[in-house]
Parts: structure tokens; C-alpha cells; sequence
């Protein structure tokens, strides 16, 4: 039994030597269509907060309109009481003359008919005004309803996260404190874990005690269908000494990110469509590499799990 795993290792490796290149360019595509995804991703969430404080400057100037709107409005009602008050005194006075004087009452008549006209004039200026007034609310309602449901949509989105990041934190409580954080932050969940609980030093097979956190993370992530994986893999600045396939960190790194997602795609519940892996080797440190426990943190895969933004889209197309 023995002689025949050595066999099939010494034939793996034989044919993994064959194609190490071809999957070398491969992993640097993939590695360039991520980088264009994470600036397209990047440029979406700008065009997202550009848009929303657009709306909220629209919604200010709308309703500064519609509140001048109302007190130009308030006025010639004031206006049109006032013509209207004077219209009555006017006719009696009008009634009072025509007992006495034909010709005040001709004058009355005169004035009667001048404010009459002015009137009328009045109550065709507040008919428009409020139409002009009516369209304002509408184009304001409008407006408001778009806000109100891409802040809905964006709040689903934060608390969906915040949802699956809580769920992750209790699918791997158990390896809390062995190098292994979860947090939410810009809209994303990053679930990191250092290699210590992965990986051996120069190798990119997956331990026992990380194949179990990796499986126990693809059981929630088989249940959040909206969610799209990216599998980081992160070393430190150390150059890699080590001989064979690997040619440098940079390798190395990719290889990791891509044994977690040859791991995550045995869920039959992860559609590998979600699944992206790069190696951005010792270029993206979280502490420094100049003490042995930097090092350590920068060693590490981080899983970056990004929510669907095609409804937000949709909404900011219609806007």
C-alpha cells in the first residue's frame, strides 16, 4: 500500500511539474481580471455614494423649491382675501351711491370692474401657482421614493452582511484565537486566516485542522447564494527559499488561494462562478514584516465576500 502512494506521489508530481506554467499564466489572468473586478467594484461603490449625495442635494433644492412655492402661494391667497374684502366694500359702496349720483355711480362701476379684472388676474396667478406647486411635490415624491428605496436596498445589503458575518463567526468559533478573525467593513465581509492554521512553512496543502475551519466557512457561504468569493493568499517579505514548483512568494501565494478554492468548490452548494483566486504575494502586509510576529499575520489567506450589487444598479439606472 505504501509503494503505491509513493508511486501515485512520484506520478502527481511529474505531471504537476508538465503544466506548472500553463496554471502560472492562468492564476496571473485571474489574477488581472480580479484586480480589474475589485477597481470595478471600487468604482461601482463611488458611483454609489456620488449618486446618493446627488439625490440628497436634488431632494434640498426641491424642497427649498417647494417651500417657496407655498409661501408665494400663502401670499396671493392674503392678495386675493384683501381684493376680495375690497371687492365687497367697493359694492357696497357702489350700492350706496347709485341712490345718489349717477355719476360716482359710473365711477364705482369703473373701479368695479378694474378690480375685478385685477382679481381675476390674482386667481389665474394662484391657479398656476398651484399647479406649478403641484408638480413640484410630485417631482419631490418622486425623488424621495428612489432615495428612500436605494437606502432600502443598501441597508438590506449592510445588514445581510452583517448577518453572514455573524454567521461565519459562529460556524468557526471554534477556531477563535488560532489565527483566524472575521470582521465587516466598506460593505464586505473579510474572513482572514494565518497560516499557521493552514498551511505548513513553503507548502500549499492544506493542513487537517484548516481543511475543518475551510469546510465549516463553505457551509455558510452554501447557504448565502448572493454572496461572490475572493480567496486572497498573502505571504510575508521574506523570498522563498524553497526549490521545485514554487518560483517565489508570489507563486506561492497563488497556489494557497487556489488549494482553499479547490476545498470551497467540494460544497456542491458553492456555484464555482463565485469563486475567484489571486496571490498578491507580501504586497498588501497588515502589520510589519520586520518582527517575527508581523510575519506571522502577513502569512495568511483572506476570504473576501462581496454582496450583488444588481438591484443597486438597476436603481441608479432608473434614477
Amino acid at each position: 500500500m505504501i509503494r503505491r502512494i509513493v508511486l501515485g506521489m512520484i506520478v502527481l508530481a511529474t505531471l504537476v511539474s508538465c503544466v506548472s506554467a500553463k496554471v502560472y499564466r492562468e492564476l496571473e489572468d485571474n489574477y488581472a481580471n480580479l484586480k480589474a473586478e475589485r477597481n470595478d467594484l471600487t468604482d461601482k461603490n463611488q458611483e454609489l455614494e456620488t449618486a446618493n449625495n446627488q439625490l440628497s442635494n436634488n431632494l434640498k433644492s426641491l424642497q427649498k423649491k417647494y417651500d417657496e412655492a407655498v409661501s408665494e402661494r400663502e401670499q396671493l391667497k392674503q392678495e386675493y382675501a384683501a381684493a376680495k374684502a375690497n371687492l365687497e366694500n367697493l359694492q357696497a359702496s357702489y350700492d350706496a351711491l347709485e341712490k345718489n349720483s349717477s355719476s360716482a355711480i359710473a365711477e364705482n362701476v369703473k373701479a368695479n370692474r378694474a378690480l375685478l379684472a385685477e382679481l381675476e388676474a390674482k386667481e389665474r396667478a394662484l391657479a398656476e401657482e398651484n399647479k406649478r406647486l403641484e408638480d413640484l411635490k410630485k417631482q419631490l415624491d418622486a425623488r424621495s421614493k428612489r432615495v428612500d428605496e436605494l437606502e432600502s436596498v443598501i441597508a438590506a445589503k449592510d445588514a445581510a452582511m452583517s448577518n453572514l458575518k455573524n454567521a461565519i463567526s459562529r460556524a468557526l468559533l471554534d477556531f477563535e484565537g488560532k489565527g483566524l478573525t472575521v470582521e465587516q467593513r466598506d460593505g464586505k465581509v473579510y474572513v482572514s486566516l494565518e497560516n499557521k492554521l493552514l498551511f505548513k512553512s513553503g507548502s500549499w496543502t492544506v493542513g487537517t485542522e484548516g481543511r475543518r475551519a475551510v469546510v465549516e466557512l463553505g457551509k455558510v457561504l452554501s447557504q448565502n447564494k448572493e454572496i461572490n468569493v475572493l480567496i486572497e493568499g498573502h505571504t510575508d517579505n521574506v523570498p522563498y527559499s524553497g526549490s521545485g514548483q514554487v518560483k517565489g512568494n508570489w507563486d506561492l501565494s497563488t497556489k494557497r488561494a487556489t488549494s482553499i478554492v479547490e476545498i470551497l468548490k467540494e460544497n456542491k452548494g458553492i456555484s464555482p462562478d463565485r469563486l475567484t483566486a489571486a496571490g498578491r504575494s507580501e504586497y498588501a502586509p497588515v502589520a510589519t514584516n520586520s518582527t517575527p510576529e508581523g510575519r506571522s499575520k502577513n502569512r495568511r489567506i483572506e476570504v473576501i465576500l462581496t454582496p450583488k450589487l444588481d438591484e443597486v444598479t438597476k436603481l441608479l439606472n432608473e434614477i
